[in-house]
C-alpha cells in the first residue's frame, strides 16, 4: 500500500530557493544552501562523484551497513524505518531487508522535498517489498518534522553524512527536533564522516576529474534556471578547503574576474570582486566525543558506535 502526502508545493520550492538566494547572494561573505544543487543534473553528477575513488564516505557507510544492518534491526527493534532524504538504492533496503528478516518490518517513511523523485523511488520500494506499508512525505525535514507519521516503533536514520551540512547552531536545533518528535520506542541512526588527514578529505571535494567541480557550479546554472539570472559558470572556480578550528570542509565558488551578475527575478544585480568566494557548502567531520556531546545535549543517548575497517566513517545508533 502506498500513500504520499504532501507538505511541500513547487511554489513552496521556488519561494525558498528566492528566499536562500536573496539571504545569502547579499551576506558577506556570500553563501547559498547545498539543497540547491540537486536538481536531476546535480543528483546525476553527485552519483558520479560517489563513485570516484578519492570519495570514500559511500563506500564506508555502506560497507558499515552491510555489516551491521542486522545489529542495527536487533538493537532498534523498529517496525518503521523513516529516511530522512530518501533513497531507493542499497543502503536503503539493506535496512529494510534486516528490519525484514528480524520479523518486525510493517511501514517505510521515505522524506524528500522532490515529489516526482519520491514518487518514484516510494513506487520502487513497495514493488520490492510487498505488503509493507510505504508512507511518503513531501517535505523539508528541516522544517517539517513535526507532520512527520507517528506510531510504532521508528528507526529514524539520516544517512550519508547529512547531519554534517548543518552549521553548529542548525544542526542542534534539527537534533532537538527530532528528539521532540521521539518516543521513548523510537531511534535514530547517524551516518557521520569523521576527523581524518586534511588531503584525503581535500581530495574527496576536489577530484581530479573534476566532477565534484561541475557539481558545485552547477547550483549556478539552477540560478539561472530558476531566477532568469546571467552567471556563467566557467567564470567561478572550484575550491575546497579544510578549516581546522571549525573541523569541516568549505566548498566555494571564486570569482575569476570582477563581474555584475544581474539576477531578474529578483530584480537584482550581484557584483562580484576579482577573487571573491561564495560559500555553497559545509561537510562537518566529526569525532566520537563531539557528536556524543552534541546528541547529549539534545536529549539522545549514544547506544552504538560502528566505525568502518579504516576508520574514515561511522554510524551510530542513539535513543531518546
Amino acid at each position: 500500500m502506498l500513500r504520499i502526502d504532501h507538505h511541500l508545493t513547487a511554489d513552496d520550492l521556488a519561494k525558498a530557493l528566492r528566499d536562500d538566494a536573496v539571504e545569502g547572494l547579499a551576506a558577506r561573505p556570500k553563501s547559498l544552501p547545498p539543497k540547491w544543487f540537486y536538481d536531476a543534473r546535480g543528483s546525476g553528477l553527485f552519483e558520479e562523484i560517489t563513485r570516484l575513488r578519492e570519495y570514500y564516505p559511500t563506500r564506508a557507510e555502506r560497507e558499515i551497513l552491510r555489516e551491521r544492518a542486522g545489529g542495527i534491526a536487533a538493537g532498534s527493534g523498529a517496525d518503521t524505518l523513516v529516511e530522512l532524504g530518501a533513497g531507493s538504492g542499497e543502503k536503503t533496503r539493506l535496512l529494510l531487508d534486516a528490519l525484514g528478516d528480524a520479523g518486525t518490518l510493517r511501514r517505510f517513511v521515505p522524506v524528500d522535498v522532490s515529489g516526482d523523485f519520491l514518487g518514484e523511488a516510494a513506487a520502487e520500494i513497495e514493488g520490492a517489498y510487498p505488503g509493507l506499508e510505504v508512507h511518503a512525505v513531501v517535505a523539508d525535514f528541516e522544517r517539517h518534522l513535526h507532520l512527520l507519521p507517528a506510531g510504532g516503533r521508528r528507526l529514524v536514520a539520516v544517512l550519508g553524512s547529512t547531519l554534517g551540512n548543518q552549521p553548529p547552531a542548525a544542526r542542534m536545533s534539527f537534533l532537538g527536533d527530532l528528539h521532540s518528535g521521539c518516543t521513548e520506542d523510537d531511534t535514530l541512526l547517524l551516518g557521520v564522516d569523521l576527523v581524518k588527514d586534511p588531503a584525503r578529505l581535500v581530495a574527496a571535494y576536489d577530484d581530479a576529474r573534476g566532477v565534484t567541480a561541475e557539481f558545485n557550479r552547477n547550483v549556478l546554472r539552477v540560478l539561472n534556471r530558476e531566477l532568469d539570472a546571467g552567471f556563467d559558470p566557467g567564470a567561478f572556480d572550484h575550491v575546497a578547503v579544510w578549516d581546522p578550528g571549525a573541523e569541516w570542509i568549505e566548498m566555494r565558488l571564486r570569482s575569476r574576474t570582477r563581474q555584475r551578475v544581474p539576477v531578474a527575478a529578483l530584480g537584482l544585480t550581484v557584483e562580484f570582486a576579482a577573487g571573491e568566494e561564495m560559500r555553497t557548502e559545509i561537510s562537518a567531520k566529526f569525532r566520537r566525543e563531539r557528536i556524543e556531546a552534541e546528541l547529549g545535549a539534545a536529549g539522545f543517548t549514544l547506544q552504538d558506535w560502528w566505525p568502518d575497517g579504516a576508520g574514515d566513517f561511522a554510524v551510530l545508533l542513539a535513543r531518546p
